[in-house]
C-alpha cells in the first residue's frame, strides 16, 4: 500500500449497507514504513517506494525506480551557461505549485454487466472509452472483442476521468459472480483514491540585455508523480513544451529535471497538464526581470514573444514523452490579445496600483499563455455519417462529450458541411461497439482532431449525395447545386427527403454511409492574454477578485457560447489553483482536505466578473478555421494573480496558493 487511499480489498454485496458492514469486519495487519512525503527529499531516500523488479515506465528516460525516480529529461538549445555569463541582467527564482483536486460535480462511477452473449458491458463516467477497453483487456486478460464500453452523460472530468478507477473493480466482480455490479465513489474516495495535479518545483533563471531583449532561459523542474507513474514524463515535458516557445527570440534555452515517486495520492492528468505549472513559474519570473530592468511588462512581452509566421525550435525538440513536431505559427493573434487585453482591463488606468482606501489597494497583473490542439501523429479521431430515409442523418463519433459540448460542436460541423439544420443531425457518441475509433477527450483535441474527421466524413457524404441525385435526375454531377434541402440542375430538382426515400424504398437502392478519420500532423496552439484586476486588504491579506479579462485566439469559435464557457470555466479553475485550492497532508500521509468543507474551490460569491473576448483568427488546418479552446483558459490566472500582488504590495509570493497568511508574512518580512 503506497498511499492512504490505495486499494487493499474489494467487497461485493447485494446492498451498499452490507458492503459497509463487511468492510468493518476486515482487519488488516500493516507493516509501517517511513513514508516519503517531501518530494524534494525523495531521490535516494532510504524508503524505496517501488522495490519490485518488474517496475517500468512506458518512456524509460532516466528511470531509476530504486532511487525513487520515475522519469527524467534534459533538453538544451545553444549553450545556456555561456549566454547567461554574457547577459547584462540575470534573475533567479524558485517557484512551487501544489496538488489540485479536480472537484468535478459527478464522482467516479461505473457499472458492469454481462450481456446475452456473455460479453462484459460497462457504463462508465470516463473521458477515454477506447483506452478503458484496451486497459481492461490487458489487465483482466480477456479479448477486446469480449468488452463493450458505453459512456453516458458525464458530470465533468477535467482529466480526472482519463484513468481507470471503479472500472477495474466492477469488471472483476461481474466476471467472478456473473451478476451486474456498480460502484460510485464517495467524495472522500474521489479526493483520496483517484488522482490530482502534479506538484512541482521550478528553478528559473532568465538572462537579458539592459534594454529588455531576453537572451537565455534555464528551467530546472522537480515533479511529484505520487505513488505511481501515471502521466509522469508527459506532464513534466508539457511544462516546458507548451510554455517555452512563448519567448522564441532567445539565443539559448534549457529544460531539465526529474519526476519522483512519493507516498502521495497518485498524480495524473488535469486540465492545463503541466502548462499551468510552467506558466506560473515562467510568467512570474518574466515580471521579476521586467521590474529589475525598470521596463513595462506589456512592452517587454510584445518585444520578446512569439508572433504570427514565426516558430521556435522547442516545437520540434519537445513533445509529450517523445520528440515534438516542427511547426510554423500560421495563426497567432497573441499580439492582438495582448493589446486588446490592455484596453478591456483598463490596465493603464490601474497599473501598478491605485490606493482605494487607507488599507486597500486595487492592482492589475497579467500573463500570456499557449496550449495545443491534440498530439500530432498520435491522437486520431473518426466519424461516420449515415443517411436515413426521409433525409435525416446519424452522426456516429467516438469523441467523448464530458460536459464541454463536443456532441453539439461536432454536429454543427457536420450540419454546416451538409447544409442541413441541427434538427436533422442525430448524434451517437462513445459506444465502443457502435461508434468509430477516437482516442478520447484530452489534450485539447476534440474540436480540432475529431472535428476534422467529422468535416471530412460530411464532405464525403455530400459528394455521395450529389452522385445519387445526378443519377436520379439523369444529369451530370457538375451541373447540380445543393443547399442542404434540394438538389437542383436547371429545371430539374429533387429534395433530399425524396432522394433518400427513393434510395431506400424504390430505385437504385443502397445505404449511404460515409466514414473518415483524421490524425493531426501539427498541433496549432491557441493563445491567450489574461489580466487579473484585484483588490488587496493590507491589514488582512485578503484578495478580492474585481474582474478577470481574457482575450483568446482559438481560431474560429465554432460555437461562441460554448467556447466562452470553456474559457471562463478554465479561468475559474485557474483562479482556484491561484488563491484557494490546496491539498493538505498530515505527517503520516493522511489527507486533511478530503471534502468540500476543507478543500475550498471558488464559487459565484468570489468570481464576480469575467470579461472574455475572442480574436479574429483563422487556422487553415482546422475545421472551419478552428483551433482548440478546452485548456487555454486555465493557464494564466496563477501568474497574473502573483504579478498583481507584487504590483500592489512589492512582495513576490512564489508558492501556490497565494493565501492571506502568505501575503501578511511577506509584508512582515519586507518591513
Amino acid at each position: 500500500v503506497r498511499y492512504v487511499g490505495d486499494e487493499v480489498a474489494c467487497v461485493a454485496a447485494r446492498t451498499e449497507e452490507l458492503c459497509e458492514k463487511a468492510l468493518k469486519l476486515i482487519k488488516v495487519d500493516y507493516e509501517l514504513l517511513e513514508p516519503v512525503l517531501d518530494f524534494e527529499k525523495a531521490i535516494d531516500n532510504k524508503s524505496i517506494i517501488h522495490p519490485e523488479d518488474e517496475i517500468h515506465e512506458m518512456f524509460p528516460i532516466g528511470l531509476d525506480a530504486k532511487r525513487n525516480i520515475a522519469a527524467a529529461y534534459h533538453m538544451e538549445v545553444g549553450d545556456v551557461e555561456k549566454e547567461l555569463e554574457k547577459c547584462e541582467v540575470v534573475v533567479k527564482e524558485t517557484f512551487y505549485t501544489q496538488a489540485q483536486a479536480h472537484a468535478m460535480m459527478e464522482p467516479h462511477t461505473a457499472n458492469a454487466r454481462l450481456d446475452y452473449q456473455g460479453r462484459l458491458v460497462l457504463f462508465t463516467s470516463t473521458q477515454t472509452p477506447i483506452h478503458v477497453r484496451r486497459i481492461l483487456s490487458h489487465t483482466l486478460e480477456i479479448p477486446l472483442s469480449k468488452i463493450r464500453i458505453i459512456k453516458p452523460r458525464v458530470g465533468g472530468g477535467f482529466g480526472g476521468k482519463q484513468a481507470l478507477h471503479a472500472e477495474m473493480f466492477v469488471s472483476t466482480v461481474t466476471m467472478k459472480t456473473g451478476k451486474p455490479s456498480k460502484m460510485v465513489y464517495t467524495r472522500k474516495e474521489v479526493f483520496e483514491s483517484s488522482c490530482s495535479r502534479h506538484p512541482m518545483r521550478f528553478d528559473i533563471t532568465l538572462g537579458s540585455t539592459k534594454d529588455g531583449v531576453l537572451q537565455a532561459i534555464d528551467c530546472k523542474v522537480l515533479s511529484d508523480t505520487g505513488a505511481y507513474g501515471e502521466h509522469a514524463l508527459t506532464v513534466f515535458m508539457v511544462a516546458g513544451s507548451k510554455v517555452l516557445p512563448l519567448y522564441n527570440k532567445v539565443k539559448s534555452v534549457r529544460f531539465h529535471g526529474d519526476v519522483v515517486y512519493t507516498n502521495h495520492t497518485s498524480a495524473g492528468a488535469y486540465r492545463g497538464y503541466g502548462a499551468i505549472q510552467g506558466n506560473f513559474a515562467l510568467e512570474s519570473t518574466i515580471d521579476v526581470l521586467v521590474h529589475k530592468l525598470g521596463l513595462d511588462p506589456i512592452e517587454f512581452r510584445d518585444k520578446n514573444m512569439i508572433k504570427e509566421n514565426e516558430t521556435s525550435p522547442i516545437f520540434e525538440i519537445m513533445g509529450e514523452g517523445t520528440a515534438g513536431t516542427a511547426m510554423n505559427m500560421d495563426s497567432c493573434k497573441l499580439e492582438f490579445c495582448l493589446h486588446r487585453g490592455v484596453e478591456l482591463s483598463k490596465w493603464n488606468d490601474i497599473y501598478p496600483y491605485k490606493q482605494v482606501t487607507p488599507t486597500k489597494r486595487r492592482s492589475v497583473g497579467m500573463a500570456i499563455a499557449m496550449q495545443g490542439s491534440g498530439i500530432p501523429y498520435i491522437d486520431m479521431g473518426s466519424a461516420t455519417i449515415k443517411l436515413n430515409d426521409d433525409g435525416f442523418f446519424n452522426l456516429m463519433i467516438g469523441a467523448t462529450d464530458i460536459g464541454q459540448g463536443s456532441d453539439t460542436v461536432l454536429a454543427q460541423i457536420a450540419a454546416e458541411a451538409l447544409g442541413c439544420g441541427m434538427e436533422n443531425m442525430i448524434v451517437y457518441s462513445s459506444d465502443s461497439d457502435l461508434t468509430p475509433f477516437d482516442t478520447g477527450a484530452y489534450a485539447s483535441s476534440t474540436t480540432y482532431v475529431s472535428g476534422n474527421a467529422v468535416y471530412k466524413a460530411a464532405m464525403k457524404m455530400k459528394r455521395m449525395l450529389i452522385t445519387e441525385a445526378a443519377l436520379s435526375l439523369e444529369v451530370k454531377e457538375d451541373t447540380i447545386t445543393f443547399d442542404g434541402k434540394v438538389f437542383i440542375s436547371g429545371e430539374k430538382k429533387i429534395t433530399i427527403n425524396d432522394l433518400s426515400n427513393r434510395l431506400y424504398y424504390n430505385e437504385d437502392q443502397k445505404q449511404l454511409t460515409a466514414t473518415s478519420s483524421y490524425v493531426g500532423t501539427k498541433s496549432p496552439p491557441p493563445f491567450m492574454a489574461g489580466f487579473a484586476d484585484i483588490t488587496i486588504d493590507t491589514e488582512t491579506g485578503e484578495i478580492e477578485m474585481n474582474n478577470y479579462t481574457s482575450v483568446v485566439d482559438c481560431g474560429v469559435p465554432i460555437n461562441p457560447m460554448l467556447a466562452r464557457g470553456q474559457v471562463e470555466g478554465g479561468i475559474v479553475q485557474g483562479l482556484g489553483m491561484a488563491i484557494y485550492e490546496e491539498v493538505i497532508i498530515t505527517n503520516k500521509g493522511k489527507m486533511v482536505t478530503n471534502d468540500f468543507l476543507n478543500y475550498l474551490i471558488p464559487t459565484r460569491e468570489e468570481i464576480k466578473n469575467l470579461t472574455t473576448e475572442f480574436a479574429v483568427s483563422y487556422e487553415e488546418s482546422g475545421p472551419y478555421g478552428a483551433k482548440s479552446v478546452g485548456e487555454i483558459g486555465i493557464d494564466t490566472p496563477p501568474a497574473a494573480i502573483a504579478n498583481a500582488v507584487y504590483n500592489a504590495l512589492g512582495v513576490r509570493i512564489n508558492t501556490l496558493p497565494i493565501t492571506p497568511e502568505k501575503i501578511l508574512m511577506a509584508l512582515k518580512n519586507k518591513k
